[in-house]
């Protein structure tokens, strides 16, 4: 279900609690950006897939294309040597346009070290 993208990060599919899809992303060296953190590409590339991976599951069936039309990603905190997670979460789901916010946590979800909001045109 992930886009090779994906693999490059060494991301992983999971579920939470209430059977919502979450990204998960090990730590590795490929990934280090200053000495102990994680490079704030690897950690928008994350928020990215996560996006992707809730719009899917909230189209269903639905194949529509999806293509990005924007993504501003803030930065809260650094994320340090150890795994990360990201879920997103629809806002919106029109007809041709789709809204999306997506977080990333390491140790508790209510403390994210970053979150995205992504908008999406849909070709159906």
């Amino acid at each position: 279900m992930l886009p090779p993208y994906a693999d490059l990060l060494g991301l992983t599919l999971d579920t939470d609690d209430a059977g919502q899809p979450i990204v998960a992303m090990a730590f590795a060296d490929d990934l280090l950006g200053r000495p102990g953190f994680v490079h704030g590409g690897a950690i928008g590339g994350m928020l990215e897939m996560a996006a992707w991976v809730a719009l899917r599951h909230a189209l269903g069936a639905d194949e529509a294309t999806i293509k990005p039309i924007n993504v501003t990603i803030d930065y809260m905190r650094g994320g340090r040597e150890r795994t990360t997670w990201a879920a997103g979460s629809v806002t919106r789901l029109g007809a041709r346009i789709a809204n999306v916010a997506a977080t990333a946590w390491q140790d508790d979800r209510d403390r994210p070290i970053a979150a995205a909001r992504l908008n999406y045109l849909l070709r159906r």
